[in-house]
């Protein structure tokens, strides 16, 4: 009888990677190997909460059981046929999508940053179409301190250097203005403006929320100049914010939208450009696709994830939750935490440099089973799963109140 193979632990599975993957991250040193709702698994088998949530992939939590068999319908009757053919699970996905976010039409791609980057061709597309921008000129406004992904046009118009510097040269047409500026965003468009690209909350900044009447005064100006309002709700979108959409604490409706992460629902990569019917109703055959997007594994997921969302139930417990959240962050201003910003269930918690760097607090909560992640200098992110319980949220509040102060 053969000997049992041998089980690598965590250090020797990370060890493992160093030679053979591109160090392109700075993970936590865990491991992960089984996952349920809130929890995640090591593989020696010590649990975390992960607060997280896979930067809102994972709104509806790890396996949830709906997407799950979802996944496992489908897998047992088609994954993907290309968009050669049709399929028979595209058609409700994009009825339900667009019936869910209020708009005309869906372009499905795959990727946040595959979104991100049609969005911006559907853009320049309308602009030369519709608006008679002379070919090659559109230009787009961009906001500071953008994340917006990681390909080479829209690290392009990032302002973080580390995303930028060695990757150039970069595709011209872009102007970058400060967040949470109206005036600057009014002195930047002029009859080459195709569109207005912005987060509704910005997520890798160090989720920065901006004033009130921020997002309908940037409505009213784009309507006003006949420019497009793009809206990336990629890390905002689909309940994270205690709404279906960020935009809606404003009553606001991009004339684009941009969904990703959660629309997969952890399980595949689904993205998508919803918009008006004159937005993109300027593609024609051969002008823009994807071999995946669209497949019918992914529409079979996404419908699952918009069924969990018609419910309301998940805005609802971000709405209700995000006023624990805020309290017990509020708690801890003055006692290691120096300022906070949160809007559902979705924060970040700058901490006292003194006590400790992002990456810091984060290894430190993690010995104590609590997963987060560290943004810029001594700001972490909070992001937990919508499914956790008010009980798991205290514990993680209190252990993060307990790595400040003792």
């Amino acid at each position: 009888m053969s000997a049992p193979a041998h089980v690598r632990t965590s250090a020797e599975l990370i060890g493992a990677e160093q030679p053979v993957l591109a160090h392109n991250y700075h993970p936590l040193p865990v491991v992960v190997a089984r996952a349920e709702g809130a929890w995640v698994e090591d593989v020696e088998g010590r649990r975390y909460l992960d607060l997280l949530a896979g930067y809102s992939a994972l709104n509806f939590g790890h396996r949830h059981p709906a997407l799950i068999e979802a996944a496992h319908r489908q897998l047992d009757r088609l994954t993907l046929t290309s968009r050669a053919f049709h399929n028979d699970q595209l058609a409700e996905f994009a009825e339900r999508l667009t019936a869910l976010t209020g708009l005309d039409m869906v372009l499905p791609m795959n990727t946040g940053a595959e979104a991100v980057e049609s969005g911006i061709k559907v853009a320049r597309k309308w602009a030369y179409d519709v608006k008679g921008v002379p070919a090659d000129r559109a230009t787009i406004v961009v906001a500071a301190e953008n994340f917006h992904g990681r390909t080479t046009t829209i690290v392009g118009f990032s302002t973080d250097e580390t995303a930028r510097t060695g990757f150039g040269p970069f595709a011209p047409g872009f102007r970058i203005v400060p967040y949470n500026d109206l005036a600057a965003i009014e002195a930047a468009i002029d009859e080459t403006t195709a569109a207005v690209l912005i987060e509704p909350i910005q997520g890798e900044a160090g989720v920065i929320i901006p004033d009130d009447g921020y997002l309908a005064g940037v409505r009213e100006l784009t309507r006003r100049t006949n420019t497009l309002f793009v809206a990336d709700e990629i890390q905002s979108g689909l309940g994270r914010t205690g709404r279906t959409l960020a935009v809606e604490h404003e009553k606001v409706l991009p004339d684009v939208l941009l969904l990703g992460k959660a629309l997969g629902g952890g399980i595949v990569p689904v993205s998508a450009v919803v918009a008006t019917r004159e937005v993109l109703g300027v593609l024609h055959p051969g002008e823009h696709g994807s071999t995946f997007g669209g497949n019918p594994l992914a529409a079979a997921v996404g419908t699952a994830v918009i069924e969990l969302l018609e419910t309301g139930d998940f805005q609802r417990r971000a709405a209700e939750l995000g006023e624990v959240l805020r309290a017990g962050l509020s708690a801890l201003v003055g006692r290691g935490v120096v300022g906070f910003r949160a809007r559902g269930l979705w924060a970040g918690v700058d901490v006292d440099p003194a006590i400790g760097t992002g990456r810091e607090i984060s290894e430190r909560l993690m010995r104590k089973g609590f997963l987060v992640k560290d943004t810029h200098g001594s700001t972490i992110r909070l992001a937990p799963p919508l499914t956790i319980t008010q009980e798991e949220l205290e514990s993680a509040l209190t252990a993060l109140e307990k790595v400040l102060t003792d």
